[in-house]
């Protein structure tokens, strides 16, 4: 079972899931590959890069990191995650 942070939303695994599956998206194609709309897609996408899961590649398109990947596999606990700066 995952772990999950406080700070995490429902929406981020599916967006770590997509992103993973698909490689680099932008929120847009997030929402179209059926995760969260756009406009909730590019917070969350923020916020999962201000913690070290996602990176941003360029303006508005985001990668997994191995945190991320690791989150996904059960191998990392979100919860210890701190902010990066």
């Amino acid at each position: 079972m995952r772990k999950r942070a406080e700070w995490m939303v429902p929406s981020d695994e599916q967006i770590l899931e997509l992103i993973r599956e698909h490689g680099n998206l932008t929120p847009s194609a997030i929402a179209a590959f059926g995760g969260p709309v756009r406009q909730h897609a590019s917070t969350r996408a923020g916020v999962l890069v201000e913690y070290g899961l996602l990176q941003q590649v360029h303006r508005g398109l985001y990668g997994i990191t191995d945190k991320g990947l690791k989150f996904l596999d059960e191998k990392l606990d979100a919860s210890e995650l701190d902010p990066v700066e």
